[in-house]
């Protein structure tokens, strides 16, 4: 049997930042990254974005040259799953009949797209986004004359597909269940902001209504029923409503978690040697009151494995990053800092009609978060402001004229 040093599962921002990591801080010893995905560690947020777009190429969006990992000394194992993992012994069980045993794991699995459960919906044509072969497939079907898109879900991933397909010519229907866009990341004026901003550019977009059927012919999709009883054509249909993190093998070995895995502030989880990062992993976050959350995140992912790594080398670190996010969606840049759970004011700051604003969110008279529309600076000054959860009287935060920095 072979054995590592450390091995790493997955392949996304938090396994390959960790394998990065862990050499940048002196690990001399063997590492294996274990992935399911069949290509070398590429980016996930330009998937729904320029690389769906063909604006950029594969090559562009991986996270290193392909040549890197050999370089330093990284194995890669790609189109192989985790199927089991032996804590006592120290042993995984992959999907090619092997095993593998370790000194450290550090599981970084991510999350599967959460699918669509209706009547119908194994349907050809129902797409996912999550990985490149997703967006291979849609782009595939797209250059095939696919021309009538459905998108279930209206956070990021959905409207940032939005986006993109209406650039490319298509009709688009964005079908929300909530009533109104990004409720999970936003608050409503920044939803209602987009809402009307997806509309100008001819976006039809219904709130409030969920799928009740997916229509097909000949084992293709045709089209959905709506839960009001209305059908839209379509021909292709996407969904971005969600994920269920990665985490069967971690949880069937003992593992303690229900949303997730859970870890203690270095990233542990209650299993000896091992260790969880990213989106599968549920810790206490100091951003959001030290409630226990998942964080869907590049930065989370990396910091995450960062973390991790420190832990491992014996430099323990409790983790305490600032979260942040962004997004593209036309001419709109979207970054947030912070989290804005539990906030009882906002404060507007700048011109929405000009497309640059930010949205300031106060707990308490403290700021916790900033939503920053074409505001680079707001966004890269307010987050001194996150972190202290400075208290600043808010006819001086809307004050644009005035920058954030000079406010602490």
């Amino acid at each position: 049997m072979e054995k590592f040093d450390v091995v790493i599962v997955g392949s996304g921002h938090g396994g390959a930042q960790a394998a990065i990591a862990l050499r940048q801080n002196g690990h001399e010893g063997s590492i294996l990254m274990v992935s399911r995905d069949r290509n070398p560690p590429y980016e996930r947020p330009p998937l729904s974005k320029e690389y769906l777009a063909g604006e950029k190429p594969f090559e562009r969006i991986q996270i290193r040259p392909e040549q890197f990992w050999a370089d330093k000394g990284i194995e890669l194992r790609l189109g192989r799953n985790v199927n089991e993992v032996d804590p006592v012994a120290h042993e995984l069980a992959l999907s090619d009949d092997t095993r593998i045993a370790y000194r450290k794991l550090i599981w970084a699995g991510g999350g599967d797209a959460r699918r669509l459960s209706c009547p119908g919906s194994d349907y050809a044509g129902i797409h996912y986004i999550r990985t490149r072969r997703d967006v291979d497939l849609l782009k595939e079907e797209l250059a095939a004359g696919a021309k009538r898109a459905v998108i279930v879900g209206a956070g990021y991933i959905g409207l940032e597909a939005a986006a993109v397909l209406r650039k490319l010519g298509c009709e688009v229907t964005v079908v929300e269940m909530l009533d109104r866009v990004l409720a999970r990341v936003a608050g409503p004026e920044l939803s209602d902001y987009y809402a009307a901003y997806h509309r100008q550019q001819g976006v039809d977009l219904r709130l409030s209504t969920g799928v009740e059927t997916i229509e097909g012919e000949n084992g293709r999709v045709s089209g959905v029923l709506t839960d009001s009883g209305e059908k839209i054509a379509c021909d292709v249909i996407i969904a971005g409503i969600g994920i269920v993190p990665s985490v069967g093998p971690l949880i069937a070995a003992g593992a303690a978690g229900s949303n997730g895995v859970d870890v203690d502030t270095y990233g542990r989880t209650t299993l000896d040697d091992i260790y969880a990062i990213g989106d599968c992993a549920s810790h206490a976050n100091p951003y959001a009151e030290n409630k226990v959350i998942r964080l869907e995140s590049v930065q989370n992912a990396n910091d995450m494995a960062s973390c991790a790594v420190k832990a491992i080398m014996g430099d323990k670190q409790d983790y305490d990053a600032v979260p942040w996010f962004w997004s593209n969606q036309y001419d709109l840049k979207l970054q947030t800092v912070g989290i804005a759970t539990g906030y009882d004011a906002t404060v507007l700051r700048g011109d929405p009609e000009a497309k640059k604003f930010s949205v300031i969110y106060l707990k308490e008279g403290q700021v916790i978060a900033l939503d920053c529309v074409n505001s680079v600076k707001d966004y890269v000054q307010g987050r001194k402001l996150v972190v202290d959860r400075a208290e600043i009287d808010p006819g001086l935060l809307a004050d644009s004229d005035i920058p954030l920095k000079e406010m602490r």
